[in-house]
């Protein structure tokens, strides 16, 4: 029995002491140019999931109008088109040389109209780490960061009038 505790032991300090050399020798690539590690998409997403946990259950308690979303167009505008760009409008070059690249939510391939906009509401106010997103807890308000939240969760159903002020 203590052979085999030895064994175990022996076993994690050398997987341990791999990993670290593996780290150490610049296996893990930090490059935004890099090719995908290993299973590195698989446990990014099990980490987001389980940060986020039961946010969805959220609900936003500002309600949905249009000065809402006109407020939300403004947040976007000035905290997040840098790197999500606005409808229409080109990625930035700082998104380009992003890793992960940014999603450019106001197009239909990117959308993220099915979210639980608690989970949106939680990406915004806490950001994700290694993913270039900050979060904004700190900077913007409660309200600020849900009526950003409500333009994203609708972006496929917006008023001309919030299509035009997000484009200008």
């Amino acid at each position: 029995m203590r052979a085999f505790l030895l064994g175990i032991v022996t076993a994690i300090v050398l997987a341990i002491g791999g990993v670290y050399l593996f780290v150490k020798s610049g296996g893990v690539s930090m490059e935004t140019t890099a090719p995908l590690l290993p299973f590195e998409q698989t446990l990014a997403k099990m980490a987001i999931r389980a940060s986020i946990g039961n946010a969805g259950a959220e609900k936003n308690p500002v309600p949905l109008n249009e000065a809402n979303l006109l407020a939300g167009a403004q947040v976007f505008k000035e905290n997040c088109a840098v790197c999500h760009s606005i409808p229409g409008g080109p990625r930035s070059n700082a998104s380009k040389g992003m890793f992960p690249p940014p999603p450019q939510l106001f197009t239909t391939d990117e959308m993220v109209t099915d979210d639980p906009e608690g989970v949106t509401f939680w990406k915004v106010t806490h950001g994700i780490r290694l993913s270039g997103m900050p979060g904004f807890g700190a900077t913007l308000s409660d309200i600020e960061r849900w009526q950003v939240t409500m333009l994203v969760a609708h972006a496929d159903k917006l008023s001309p009038a919030v299509q035009a002020a997000l484009s200008h």
